[in-house]
Order: structure tokens, then C-alpha cells, then sequence
């Protein structure tokens, strides 16, 4: 999927951080109904010109600036087997495929989803497909999330852009399916929580070794 990322009790998709997802507003409908009519909705993230689902329920952006090299930080998120040394939710990777990741890179991933009411605890096994990539400025993947009882299809867009004091690591990811369509606030919170957690882990790992050589 995009990404499902959940988090154990706090959780997260991409997507529900669970892999999954998360977010208490649904940023699209919710800015439409309160927005005054001259308000323009920032436009999603898109790496290569593509984007996330546009009419997805369930979606969540935000971002964080990690004082970092961009390589160190494409080398993190790329690397995608060794997310479980520094995103603690992750239990497993494995990659369907060898050499740094590229358009058609599939690896699958695996994590533990708490219970809540509309989903009951399972673990999460998600399948994620690279389908557009720019070396160290985007990456687009898509995929679903599987569970008992459990299916999300999610799409996970991240940009990487220099700025002053490092680099704004930006990300967007929209969950679909007849679960989390069916109870839209919990999946964007859970959404929203798994992301957030993922940029501090990213953020925590990128910027370690500058701390460890501070002291």
C-alpha cells in the first residue's frame, strides 16, 4: 500500500500507522465546508506528476525540517530494510527484489495493529510498489495492507526538499477500503499519528550522528 503505518498505541499507512494511515480532518472536505469561497486548497504532493487518491476519505500531509545531509536522509528512507533499526512499529522487511529502489521495486513489510472498535488487533502485511521515484527528491509508492478482516489500499507520496537549516522531508498518503471508509475519524487519526511518528523517527535516526559526534 502507500503506506500503512501504525504505531502501537499511538498508531499510524501509507498506512494506518498501522501501516495505514491517519488524520482527525479529512483536509479536503473539511476545508471545503468551512473555507471561505476565495480559499484555495494547497495542492496534494506528486512526485513525476502523480499523487495520491484525490477523492480519498482518508488521507493525511504534513512535514519536518531534519537538520541533515538530503543523502543521509534518502539513504534512511530508501533503505528499506533496515526500517525496523529505526522505526520501532515496523516488525519486518523484506525486499521483492535487489539493487537500490527504482520504478518497479516492490518490498513487503509487516507490522502489529492494536485493537480499536471498527478493526480488531491483527498484523498488518503490507505490500509495497515504487511506481515513481527521482533520486533525492520523491518517491511514489502504492500497495495494500492486509489483516484479518482487513484490507486497505494505500498510496504514499514523499518529497525531499533543501532548505535553510537542512532538508523539508514532506509527505502525503490516502488509505482506501470498505473498513476505513466505514469509520473515517478514526482512520484519519490513526493516520495522521502513524506519519507523524514516522518524520520523528526519520528526524531522530537522520540526525544522530551529528548529536553522537557533539558529544
Amino acid at each position: 500500500m502507500g503506506c500503512p503505518y501504525l504505531s502501537p498505541p499511538p498508531w499510524s499507512a501509507t498506512g494506518i500507522r498501522a501501516a495505514l494511515v491517519t488524520a482527525p480532518v479529512v483536509l479536503g472536505l473539511l476545508g471545503a465546508a468551512v473555507a471561505p469561497a476565495v480559499a484555495v486548497a494547497p495542492a496534494s504532493l506528486a512526485c513525476r506528476g502523480e499523487g495520491v487518491v484525490p477523492d480519498a476519505l482518508v488521507r493525511h500531509r504534513t512535514g519536518i525540517v531534519i537538520d541533515a545531509p538530503l543523502r543521509t536522509i534518502w539513504k534512511l528512507q530508501t533503505d528499506v530494510e533496515r526500517w525496523p533499526s529505526w522505526q520501532a512499529p515496523v516488525e519486518s522487511v523484506e525486499r521483492l527484489g535487489r539493487g537500490p529502489l527504482r520504478r518497479g521495486s516492490a518490498f513487503r513489510w509487516t507490522m502489529p495493529i492494536p485493537p480499536i472498535p471498527s478493526i480488531p488487533a491483527t498484523s498488518l502485511d503490507v505490500t509495497s510498489t515504487v511506481r515513481q521515484i527521482k533520486h533525492h527528491a520523491c518517491i511514489r509508492w502504492t500497495g495494500p495492507a492486509i489483516g484479518e478482516g482487513l484490507r486497505i489500499d494505500g498510496v504514499h507520496v514523499w518529497n525531499f526538499t533543501p532548505v535553510k537549516g537542512g532538508v523539508r522531508v514532506s509527505t502525503e498518503e490516502t488509505h482506501t477500503g470498505p473498513q476505513v471508509d466505514a469509520d473515517v475519524p478514526t482512520a484519519n487519526m490513526l493516520l495522521r499519528e502513524g506519519l507523524e511518528a514516522w518524520l520523528r523517527d526519520l528526524k531522530a535516526a537522520a540526525e544522530a550522528p551529528a548529536r553522537n559526534q557533539a558529544h
